[in-house]
């Protein structure tokens, strides 16, 4: 679906990505955070004595922002190069076992079609990984839906080939990219209506179903209960990571700030899903908390 009315100049969609991107980078520092503090969590006090670490959520994001800023576009081939050089700086960043395994093939220079394809029994990799850090590319081409797919499926490649790596991957671009068409007033806030078009548009899978499992949750459902039938990431896969945070996003529209509150109560991979939950919300344009932003560890340059 192309939208002539949504403003697709390159500096208009970078600025939805960049924002979006703002959103995925504070979410994945706050749900950092506390890893080793959940105490603070039920008294929702935040972390104000140390500087919010970004992990590898915000690294892999930062090389697909790197490809939408040089190009207006994403080339898997230099993708994988560009997440194989931030991983070789900073491997301590938070990445996964897969992701190491994935990465290092790369780096050494194994094609990443073949280094990609070995987990999973040669399925490849279905971990969250391929959904945490793609919000901005919904963003990005959030007038144009079919592009916005398109794109993510490309960002997915060189480490997720499996097909809910895929799947989720699409199934959180296109919740950003309807985050931002609500926001632009060209589509109506209407969380039922939200989580439908990402069920939709979402590839056959486990996390397909997942979502439309959470299309039937009532939206009063305490959190805690949501994940419990949805997942919270505990797994580190996109079925099991997904589904929730859509949910979330879709009935907290607007709300940053008790989004990632509630996203954290659900435990789990907690920087992976208040990632993903953040870059949802600020590409439709939710305002992150000021000091929030500034507790945030300082960004490289684009």
């Amino acid at each position: 679906m192309i939208d002539t009315i949504m403003d697709a100049s390159p500096a208009a969609c970078l600025a939805r990505a960049r924002a979006s991107f703002e959103g995925l980078s504070v979410g994945d520092a706050f749900g950092e955070t506390f890893f080793a503090r959940r105490t603070r969590i039920a008294m929702r006090v935040i972390a104000d004595d140390i500087t919010w670490r970004w992990t590898d959520d915000t690294a892999m994001a930062l090389s697909i922002m790197e490809e939408l800023a040089t190009r207006a576009d994403v080339d898997a081939d230099a993708l994988a190069i560009r997440f194989a050089r931030r991983y070789q700086a900073e491997p301590w960043r938070g990445y996964g076992g897969t992701a190491h395994g994935i990465l290092t093939g790369i780096a050494e220079g194994i094609p990443w079609q073949v280094a990609a394809r070995a987990p999973f029994d040669g399925q490849g990799s279905k971990g969250n990984g391929s959904a945490m850090r793609v919000a901005p590319v919904g963003a990005y081409f959030a007038h144009d839906l079919a592009r916005a797919i398109d794109v993510t499926r490309t960002t997915a490649r060189p480490t997720h080939l499996h097909r809910d790596g895929e799947a989720g991957a699409v199934a959180i671009a296109v919740a950003a990219a309807l985050a931002a068409r609500i926001a632009a007033g060209l589509a109506p806030r209407d969380p039922a209506g939200f989580l439908a078009a990402i069920y939709e548009h979402t590839p056959t899978s486990l996390t397909r179903d997942g979502i439309d499992l959470a299309t039937r949750l009532a939206p009063d459902t305490p959190v805690t209960q949501a994940a419990a039938r949805l997942g919270n990431g505990s797994r580190v896969l996109c079925d099991d990571t997904v589904p929730l945070c859509v949910w979330i996003a879709a009935h907290h529209l607007g709300d940053y700030e008790h989004a990632l509150w509630e996203t954290v109560t659900a435990l789990g991979d907690m920087d992976t899903t208040c990632a993903i939950v953040g870059g949802i919300l600020a590409a439709g344009g939710a305002a992150i908390p000021a000091d929030w932003l500034a507790r945030r560890e300082p960004l490289p340059v684009i």
